[in-house]
């Protein structure tokens, strides 16, 4: 295999602390695995991944050492938590000791290739022309792609059909904001709770804002700009008029989707890992798109990992590192990893159409991927950990009353550029 050049791996601590980012979408929140970066055996080959939820007796352990027979290798699987896993990336190429193979959120992918710790999927000799382009710009950074997405995950919204019908909503009348407060007029007029969705300070909280920020026009670029302003009001609208509780302030998404599962709320805001869970709640559920201001599917962010390859000084390991990340990326593979974890969406056209003729019910929530948007895209890379603060700060803040919206987001925009000048 040809490989054209190496940037140097230069890691400082400040490079640490951006590499933060929180659990979102389908990402664990487990606990850490043991284990050691590659060796030099020229049998196994060293993989690491967020998912200490899936142990070694589970299908995703059987997934990743398919892959490594495919290839005639074994893979020695080691999990960590998200944000373990980055940092622990991080210092490992500082060690010269990275793994052959890591799965990482997709975010964090800029974090690493900046460090220049990363091939790239051209010196790999893999072409990615066929990955949905918006799913893809997440692991881009100044034109080369360092990674792979083996699916994507993302936001819509969820209802109880129950009290729909109730308060007699029509689920399919809902396609802008102004249909989707007027239904949670009616809901909770009619003696129901309306809508809840997590508001949380961390990442968790721009991941669930960023469909209303990006619905109403805005741009990461600019958080006080008017189309910002409107997004923010519109929460905080919401929480004024008794459509939303004060819970928000402080919920996670697992917190949400708990609410959600008394019964007692039409509306949850809350990703494609809940599909499973809302087929089993003890009322009847759907799903709508996040509906954009003036109407169409606002851009979700999506969740997800990529399959990246770190730098070795051992170049002969790269043809089985390849063979290994061809398997997880094949049509058939990414249908196979959708289906283990039941929550991915394959990140490419024909994935997807296999995907929907065994599972045609989850067409709504391969629309929705195919509408969303990165987090690092823009090119933001490095810079959107910063940006993200200061968007959760403010929403925190003008959902408190601690400031108006406009107040909370001209802080917050003075805030990320000073942190990204």
């Amino acid at each position: 295999m040809h490989h054209t050049r190496r940037k140097p791996v230069t890691l400082v601590t400040a490079v640490l602390g951006t590499a933060t980012l929180a659990l979102v979408g389908a990402c664990s929140s487990g606990g850490a695995g043991g284990g050691q970066a590659s060796g030099g055996d020229s049998t196994t080959y060293t993989w690491w991944d967020p998912y200490p939820q899936h142990d070694a007796s589970s299908d995703w352990e059987a997934r990743v050492q398919q892959c490594g027979e495919e290839a005639g290798v074994t893979i020695q699987r080691t999990a960590y938590d998200t944000t373990a896993l980055t940092n622990q990336a991080l210092l490992s190429a500082q060690e010269g000791t990275s793994p052959d193979v890591i799965l990482l959120d997709n975010p964090a992918v800029s974090t690493l290739a900046d460090t220049g710790m990363l091939t790239t999927m051209d010196e790999f000799g893999l072409d990615t022309a066929d990955v949905d382009a918006n799913l893809l710009d997440a692991g881009v950074v100044d034109g080369e792609t360092y990674g792979i997405p083996i699916g994507a995950n993302t936001l819509a919204l969820y209802y109880n059909k129950e009290i729909l019908d109730a308060a007699g909503v029509d689920p399919a009348s809902i396609t802008d904001w102004a249909s989707l407060t007027a239904a949670l007029e009616a809901v909770t007029g009619a003696g129901h709770k309306g809508i809840t969705f997590a508001g949380i300070g961390t990442e968790e909280g721009s991941f669930q804002f960023l469909p209303w920020f990006w619905g109403a026009g805005a741009d990461l670029t600019q958080l006080d700009s008017p189309e910002a302003v409107e997004a923010l009001e519109l929460w905080k609208g919401w929480l004024d008029a008794g459509y939303a509780p004060n819970s928000v302030i402080q919920n996670s998404q697992n917190t949400t989707w708990e609410e959600f599962l008394t019964g007692d709320f039409a509306f949850v805001e809350n990703g494609t890992w809940q599909v499973n869970s809302a087929a089993e709640a003890d009322f009847e559920t759907g799903v709508v798109q996040l509906p954009a201001k003036d109407g169409g599917v606002a851009p979700a962010p999506t969740g997800g990992e990529f399959i990246v390859a770190p730098v070795q000084s051992d170049e002969g390991r790269y043809e089985v590192t390849r063979q290994i990340v061809e398997c997880m990326t094949t049509p058939e593979g990414f249908v196979e990893t959708a289906n283990t974890f039941a929550y991915y969406v394959p990140p490419t056209e024909e994935g997807q159409e296999q995907l929907l003729a065994e599972s045609p019910e989850l067409e709504t929530w391969v629309e929705a991927v195919r509408s969303a948007k990165g987090r690092t895209s823009d090119n933001l890379g490095t810079d959107y950990p910063k940006i993200s603060e200061a968007l959760w700060t403010a929403v925190q803040n003008a959902l408190s009353g601690s400031a108006t919206p406009q107040e909370a987001l001209s802080a917050a925009q003075a805030d990320a550029e000073a942190a990204t000048s």
